[in-house]
């Protein structure tokens, strides 16, 4: 089982690192499940003036910038729909900011994936959309662990 972490990035304080690793840690230990962590990997195939540039080009030079943000989705995108079973998310105000977590959980949902929501903020606070893509929602990540611990089996055979 793959499992492509989604949440906020770009809008994040920690670039949504810190909850990603501890949660690859748990789906690697305790499930030996693989992970996608798009936050280690969002830069690791640009240029260096690319990694070193394209941020500010989002507001100096949408000329330059749009291609690189282009690569960046079509990599995210292409793990995704090719080599994840399923996503993990967590929704919480950072998200809000962003619009590619809401295009991948639309475009799980249209594939028949699994979406597994984490959330960061009250339930009657999250798109009623974003509610409507996912599998099951969560409270918090320790709800998330228990359930993914009683259930990795049938999750795996789906």
């Amino acid at each position: 089982m793959r499992i492509y972490l989604a949440g906020a990035i770009e809008a994040a304080p920690d670039d949504g690192t810190v909850w990603r690793r501890e949660l690859t840690s748990f789906l690697k230990k305790q499930l030996d499940w693989d992970v996608f962590d798009p936050s280690l990997h969002e830069q690791d195939f640009l240029s260096d003036e690319e990694k070193n540039n394209f941020r500010q080009w989002k507001s100096t030079d949408t000329q330059r910038f749009r291609p690189v943000i282009k690569k960046i989705i079509d990599r995210d995108l292409h793990q995704l729909l090719n080599n994840c079973d399923g996503i993990i998310c967590l929704w919480d105000e950072h998200v809000i900011h962003g619009g590619g977590t809401h295009g991948e959980l639309t475009l799980a949902y249209e594939h028949k994936l699994p979406v597994f929501l984490v959330l960061g903020m009250p339930l009657e606070k999250v798109s009623s959309w974003i509610i409507g893509c996912t599998t099951e929602v969560f409270q918090n990540f320790e709800d998330l662990k228990q359930y993914l611990q009683k259930n990795h089996a049938s999750i795996i055979n789906e």
